[in-house]
């Protein structure tokens, strides 16, 4: 969540914030236009300057097995529209960007592992191990499973279905699920190319409701690589480093035994 004042007019809902870098809302309304370019269910974006975000109103109601079906579809295509490299910042966005309030690089990378490792799990760690929530030997083993990762020994096989970067929602938390009368609208992405089972991951991080039928959806539409449900701590590294950099040292106990799943993959 980014932690900004809203406001809502009778059709508008305005997020505003004066403290931040003048690309945050820039970031957030080019990754909602690049998702809503792959035809994903996204909020649509009515304006944005350096202090604000003007979206349309959602109304929410409550989490239907219909509308999760429907979400892991179009989950499913959104990943399959793809990106130029893994790290691939929204098309046409240059400036800098975010995940929650925390900035994040976006570099292209050919390899995927060179890329999550790098900038989206190790670069949290120090903050992390500043802030006193993550403790030597998880940090050790953060760093072990990073070097791994990033030799590229867990990257998608040549030539298989994942072999090709996604375009990904990026912070793909419950929170940032909203469940309307017409079916799941995502809001809040840190949209980047990356690897699809990022964003399931995520889903299952804080307990998505209705994950099973999200997941079932987005098979329906395109199977996963086999294994993918051992491979799900992997992804969480990232929010988890996340999260370990700024809200307690019960992230970075979680933090060291994602790492540790990953290290006996």
């Amino acid at each position: 969540m980014r932690g900004t004042l809203e406001s809502m007019s009778s059709d508008v809902h305005t997020k505003r914030r004066s403290d931040v870098h003048p690309d945050f809302f820039a970031a957030e309304a080019a990754g909602l236009r690049w998702l809503a370019a792959a035809g994903a269910p996204v909020v649509e974006v009515v304006s944005v300057a350096a202090d604000r975000i003007d979206l349309r109103r959602l109304r929410e109601t409550s989490p239907t097995r219909a509308a999760a079906m429907r979400f892991g579809a179009a989950l499913s295509a959104m990943h399959d529209a793809g990106a130029d490299h893994f790290g691939s910042p929204p098309d046409g966005f240059h400036g800098r960007t975010f995940v929650g309030s925390r900035e994040q690089d976006s570099i292209p990378t050919d390899s995927w592992g060179e890329f999550y490792a790098r900038t989206r799990v190790l670069a949290f760690v120090d903050p992390a191990v500043a802030a006193g929530n993550l403790t030597a030997s998880d940090e050790a083993a953060v760093r072990e499973a990073c070097e791994r990762i990033a030799s590229g020994d867990l990257d998608p096989a040549p030539g298989g279905p994942d072999e090709r970067p996604a375009r990904l929602h990026g912070d793909l938390w419950t929170g940032n699920v909203l469940w309307t009368p017409d079916g799941v609208v995502m809001i809040d992405p840190a949209a980047h190319g990356g690897h699809r089972e990022t964003d399931l991951a995520m889903l299952a991080l804080f307990g998505c409701p209705l994950l099973d039928q999200i997941i079932d959806g987005y098979q329906s539409r395109r199977p996963l690589a086999p294994g993918w449900e051992n491979r799900i701590g992997l992804h969480q590294l990232h929010p988890l480093a996340v999260h370990a950099a700024g809200h307690g040292p019960g992230y970075g106990s979680r933090l060291g035994s994602a790492a540790r799943a990953t290290l006996a993959l």
